[in-house]
């Protein structure tokens, strides 16, 4: 890392998407006790994970990152992050069956509390109050007082984060991962749609293969990885006090890591050059990724690569793209491109949420699951005619039987919005439908696969 950074040299930057504080003195209160407070993750983890990506990057694994779109603390209950965690589990297991590749799963969990606002101010009816930016910074609660940002409640985001982070690490340790449970996954709602009944297909087959293994003497006694996972936490980056308080030197390398998630990413509205946020970023060991969407240049984009990852460390960079259906073909070849030219080694990520959200007829902000779907598309086939792998998928889901994306087999149409529209903030995948996109999506990666490994096999000879 630059010799000539420090935890806050990005208080000397432009920052953008930060709220002000009323009362200086209580959030150096509470940032003072954010300081004194354990890490939430370590840094051997993050290492981890950058190790796990480097095999993203190398076509060797995929990566399945996916939650809320925000965290909330009314919502905050183990079964809903249970549920989560299940679904993200199935759409792994697909993945894996299908492509035969190992499956990187990182959660938006454990922290992904702010968010950025198109506007500092929000009128309704003629009345003007700060923007609601999450949990972490204000009250969604349309007044004065809901709306003045408390800095006590990155505390309570803290907590909350080390709770759930907690049980998380229980399910995917204590037992609830193990492969022999991959049937006890389904959730009741689901009932026996089409995906459900091909899930309990692929349930069947891999319970079978497991007999086989057993018989043979291997079992989850003497192979601990059909018993247990490696799950990751991540969020934005945005809230940059918070991320501050929580940066440690590790006491092995020296180095400086932000132990409030695994991954950190920067988004499309704080990604610009002297930005407080990229200063913050180049400077912490963890993993990081980049929000690239049509304003993004390509010149652009790999000074924000040598500014973030100098070193070109395999697995450190995570480009997260979101174009929406319509211009990610035309869009992202221009980004690939450049970034191969120049050598970067990269985790190219599809993010199809969110430049395909649209206001259903009703008022409600939805997004069409057959958009989500065309974008997903485009990435692939983008990827497939640049000769790069198209690594991985970034989605704001949830293991809840909601109703706020159209579409899918589960039907969701934009009368039945108001039936279970539950987000703080943007509309998230239902179980069923994060179901349905993980076989999909695995048709598109076992199709790509399959092209891949003739070619590497004769690289090879």
């Amino acid at each position: 890392m630059a010799a000539t950074w420090t935890p806050d040299s990005w208080t000397r930057a432009e920052a953008r998407q930060l709220p002000t504080y009323p009362d200086a003195a209580a959030l150096a209160a509470a940032t003072d006790q954010l300081a004194s407070f354990p890490p939430l993750v370590f840094a051997g983890e993050a290492r981890n994970l950058t190790a796990d990506l480097a095999d993203v990057a190398a076509g060797k694994a995929f990566l399945l990152q996916g939650g809320d779109c925000a965290e909330s603390f009314a919502e905050f209950h183990p079964n809903t992050i249970r549920d989560t965690f299940r679904v993200i589990l199935q759409m792994a297991v697909v993945l894996t069956f299908a492509s035969k590749l190992p499956v990187v799963k990182l959660g938006r969990m454990a922290g992904q509390f702010a968010k950025p606002r198109s506007a500092d101010l929000e009128d309704v009816g003629g009345v003007e109050l700060p923007s609601y930016r999450g949990d972490i910074v204000n009250d969604i609660a349309f007044t004065p007082e809901g709306r003045a940002p408390d800095p006590q409640r990155m505390i309570r985001a803290y907590s909350q984060s080390a709770a759930t982070l907690n049980l998380l690490r229980a399910f995917a340790s204590g037992g609830y991962a193990n492969l022999h449970q991959v049937h006890r996954w389904t959730h009741d709602f689901m009932g026996r749609s089409p995906w459900a009944a091909k899930y309990e297909d692929v349930a069947d087959r891999i319970g079978e293969a497991l007999e086989f293994m057993a018989a043979c003497g291997i079992d989850a006694e003497r192979v601990p990885q059909l018993k247990a996972t490696s799950f990751y936490t991540s969020h934005e980056a945005l809230l940059l006090r918070y991320e501050q308080a929580l940066t440690r030197q590790d006491s092995l390398t020296g180095d400086w890591y932000d132990t409030s998630a695994h991954f950190l990413w920067i988004g499309d509205r704080t990604r610009f050059e002297g930005s407080a946020h990229v200063e913050y970023l180049r400077g912490i060991g963890n993993p990081i990724g980049m929000k690239c969407g049509p304003s993004l240049e390509p010149d652009a984009l790999l000074r924000m690569l040598d500014t973030l990852n100098p070193g070109r460390v395999p697995g450190r960079m995570t480009l997260i793209t979101r174009y929406g259906h319509d211009k990610i073909e035309a869009g992202l070849p221009k980004l690939v491109r450049a970034v191969q030219r120049e050598g970067h080694p990269v985790v190219w990520s599809c993010d199809p949420m969110h430049g395909n959200v649209v206001k259903a007829a009703n008022g409600y902000k939805t997004r069409p699951f057959e958009r989500i779907l065309a974008e997903v598309r485009g990435f692939f086939a983008v990827h497939r005619a640049e000769g790069s792998f198209a690594g991985g998928i970034h989605c704001e889901m949830t293991g809840q039987n909601v109703t706020e994306c159209t579409g899918g087999a589960v039907d969701v149409t934009e009368q039945s919005l108001a039936d279970r529209y539950h987000t703080h903030c943007d509309p998230r995948l239902n179980a069923g439908q994060s179901l349905e996109l993980a076989f999909l999506l695995a048709e598109m990666l076992n199709n790509e696969m399959k092209h891949r490994r003739p070619a590497e096999a004769a690289q090879a000879a």
